[in-house]
């Protein structure tokens, strides 16, 4: 533990704390040691401990200077230790300790010395401003003078020789993983990573210690997972009565749903792998995936028998932010707040402009169930950044359910699938393809040799239900209808009192702007019982929206059953509704879009199995899909069904296959060249991680921006004014950004500019560059039904278009 001298009399400071105007030292030989140490248990997870405590104990060598030890002393900043905020050439500290490895391991041993220091040079010179590419980078970095002289200075004063040179040997070449076993490109690339999350997540840790006491004990009271398991199963078994004690047991949708869960929790008992879990839109996947996902860490916990026994977590990962909150929601519910992280990827802020306190705000994940978006678990697994990569080594033994598997993003699948793959080969990880619409992951020979998938082996992935399309057919809910033809665009003044003239009814749509102008035509026609739903509204306001049509749904069930007549409930929506939120209307409407799309809003009809069959209505709206992959996705449905026999289902569950197989097809699945990026070029092992980075955005950071909105339920709800106010007071910490990302909504650039122009919004700034938020008084920009008032907003990956 590191030990907190005098201010005056620490000879070799790491960081200072101000406490009540006292200056209170943290001594750089501590900061090393304790550094190199987690590092290393950390690490040694992955085989990988003695390379992470060679990382740790010279990550900081460049502190030494003189240059930084009078900064940080005449300064008495907090921030002084963060390189990027630092003035001036002679105050530089992170390329020290590489310098040094390169020169010293070369001394050691004239082979592998070279090979070790390689690979400290990318953990050590990016431990502040991230992973650097070696041409291009970090070579030319090595051979400046400003960076030659950091060293020079740093071995200019006496160094501890434990620090210097410490006692252990040169760590084991075999335990690089080459991207040549098994051709997988990016091998080495992601072990580096994880080497990297295992140093940068101890710096943080140890930071944190010295300069924010009492948190590091505040990490230590997640329930364990096996606890987590119970109360899971005694929900279940909650459940069960609740369904027996309104005689709904026996229906055909509550028999699969407990027949899936038992297949889940039999197939959880198999060795660690790739499992698929294929079920129609309402059969029970959500909890009965985490079901399997659990009991399967539990498993696996008793049984290891490794030295080092890996720390099990769930990762569920989810494909929309604008659906996040109703699992997370559901989760807490079932273990209690404090353990279920919700983990969005529109709450951070750029390293350049971190400051102390926000670098201890980013998340590593240090919960047994973590709940987060495709965005942020497969943007940080490509990252170059620190607070991005920080939580990756605590992947290592994981179970990750990939919810709504189908909406990985095509785009990047190829470079995506691969480090899936590697995830499970090389570190220990169980994922679950969670989806009623299956992709088509495993390499096939059928494709175009130019854009072949290069997927998982035949058979290497487990289906969990045993007969897919006997499940399917017993769930078989609704009768789809399709437009006489399938290119002529509709219009909204004729949809518009077809949807209007149900009582019940949802209506999905591929656009926001689509929602809104459909909405307001509905409203025309009858205003009573509307509802919107978009990614313009932020998450609490979904939340509190969806909880309203659920309540309206229920009302509605009531009446019914005592022989009145319901108030009518109509919802006008993007495809966010689609995937995990639980409703139920007798009749869709779905905008003509992806085969997986339709299908997922088909499951939000007739989903309990009340009525024979329920009524789904495909439309051609009238505008196409945006260019891209939406307008893919739209044209291989239209050509699937255009080439069906009158008499074949348009939804049976082997068109997806098809459809899937035509889709990747035409699609470029590596479209910004990342594999090539992360190739390791020749024996120097040189690895493009800034460009891999830069270039893997789902969401594209350049073009969007996150203002935290003044939503209030009521005249009385005054939640988001005291979390703000505590904000600006305290500085981000992690609580509070996980409170305030219910509050974020994503903007354009443009829409920005021109908001806070005319006075709309503001900057936070402070210790939290880059956020902005509603002005106080404004009661225009956000509208109470739906949401902030700008023409159009970037979406999550996939759809832009929430």
């Amino acid at each position: 533990m590191s030990d907190e001298r005098d201010f005056a009399n620490t000879d070799f400071l790491a960081h200072i704390r101000n406490d009540n105007g006292c200056l209170i030292a943290h001594r750089l030989e501590d900061h090393l040691i304790d550094v190199s140490e987690l590092a290393a248990d950390f690490a040694a997870e992955f085989g990988a401990a003695p390379w992470a405590a060679l990382a740790g104990i010279w990550h900081d060598l460049g502190k030494y200077r003189e240059g930084f030890q009078r900064y940080i002393r005449q300064c008495g900043d907090p921030d002084a230790h963060i390189e990027g905020r630092i003035a001036g050439p002679e105050k530089t500290h992170s390329a020290a300790g590489a310098l040094w490895a390169q020169e010293y391991l070369a001394e050691v041993d004239k082979r592998s010395g070279p090979v070790v220091a390689r690979v400290l040079a990318y953990l050590v010179a990016g431990h502040h401003a991230g992973l650097d590419n070696w041409f291009g980078g970090l070579h030319e970095r090595f051979n400046r003078e400003d960076t030659v002289r950091e060293g020079r200075d740093a071995l200019a004063v006496v160094i501890p020789a434990a620090i210097l040179k410490p006692s252990a040997g040169l760590p084991d070449l075999n335990a690089i993983r080459t991207d040549q076993k098994d051709n997988i490109p990016g091998r080495f690339a992601l072990w580096v990573r994880m080497l990297f999350s295992c140093l940068v997540d101890a710096d943080f840790l140890d930071t944190e210690r010295f300069m924010s006491q009492g948190k590091a004990e505040a990490r230590n009271g997640f329930m364990p997972i096996g606890e987590l398991e119970k109360r899971l199963a005694e929900r279940l078994a909650l459940m069960a009565r609740e369904v027996t004690e309104r005689g709904e047991a026996g229906s055909q949708v509550n028999l699969k749903r407990a027949e899936v869960l038992r297949a889940c929790l039999a197939k959880a008992e198999c060795p660690p792998g790739v499992f698929s879990l294929t079920v129609p839109t309402g059969g029970g996947k959500t909890l009965s995936s985490l079901a399997f996902a659990l009991r399967h860490a539990v498993l696996q916990e008793k049984t290891d028998d490794r030295p080092v026994k890996l720390r099990r977590r769930i990762i569920y990962a989810i494909p929309y932010t604008s659906i996040i909150e109703q699992t997370a929601g559901i989760f807490r519910s079932i273990f209690g707040d404090e353990n279920v992280i919700e983990h969005h990827s529109n709450v951070e802020v750029d390293d350049k402009q971190e400051t102390a306190r926000s670098r201890l705000a980013c998340e590593n994940w240090d919960a047994p169930l973590i709940v987060t978006t495709n965005v942020q678990l497969l943007e940080s697994l490509f990252a170059s950044r620190t607070s991005r990569c920080r939580k990756l080594h605590n992947l290592v033994g994981s179970v990750i359910v990939l919810d709504e598997a189908q909406l990985l993003p095509v785009p990047y699948l190829q470079p995506v699938v691969d480090v899936l793959r590697l995830l499970v080969k090389d570190y220990g990880v169980t994922l679950v393809l969670c989806t009623a619409t299956q992709p088509t992951l495993e390499s096939r020979n059928g494709f175009d040799q130019a854009r072949q998938l290069r997927g998982f082996a035949a058979g290497e992935i487990s289906e969990i239900v045993d007969d897919v399309a006997g499940l399917y057919g017993a769930l078989e809910r609704v009768k789809v209808h399709l437009p006489t033809d399938l290119k002529t665009p509709g219009n909204w003044e004729q949809l518009a009192p077809q949807i209007a003239g149900h009582d019940a009814v949802l209506a999905v749509v591929g656009r926001r702007a689509d929602a809104r102008e459909l909405y307001m035509r509905v409203k025309a026609e009858d205003r009573t019982g509307l509802w919107h739903l978009s990614g313009l509204m932020c998450a609490q306001h979904r939340s509190d929206t969806i909880a309203d049509i659920k309540q309206a749904l229920l009302a509605r069930r009531q009446a019914l059953a005592a022989g009145q007549t319901p108030a009518p409930i109509r919802v006008i929506s993007t495809q966010l509704v689609e995937a995990g939120v639980d409703i139920d209307f007798p009749v869709v409407y779905r905008a003509l879009a992806g085969l997986d799309s339709i299908a997922q809003a088909a499951g939000r009809c007739n989903r309990e199995g009340r009525l024979d069959k329920g009524e789904v209505r495909v439309f051609v709206p009238p505008k196409p899909a945006p260019p891209g992959l939406l307008r893919m996705a739209e044209r291989a449905t239209t050509i699937l069904w255009s080439a069906l026999p009158p008499e074949a289902d348009p939804m049976g569950v082997e068109r997806f296959s098809e459809y899937f197989r035509n889709l990747y097809r035409d699609a470029e699945l590596d479209e910004k060249g990342i594999c090539g990026f992360l190739r390791s070029q020749g024996p120097d092992f040189a690895v493009s991680f800034g460009l891999a980075a830069k270039e893997f955005r789902l969401i594209d950071k350049d073009e969007g921006a996150t203002v935290f909105v003044r939503y209030k339920r009521d005249e009385n709800d005054e939640e988001i004014d005291m979390w703000l106010n505590t904000l600006k007071k305290e500085g981000p910490q992690r609580w509070l950004l996980r409170k305030l990302q219910r509050y974020g909504v994503s903007i354009y650039q443009r829409d920005l500019q021109r908001l806070e122009g005319q006075g709309d919004i503001e900057a936070l700034g402070g210790d939290f560059p880059g956020l902005y938020v509603q002005s106080f008084g404004n009661d225009v920009l956000y509208d109470r039904v739906l949401g902030i008032n700008v023409d159009g907003a970037p979406g999550d990956p996939g759809s832009l278009v929430q």
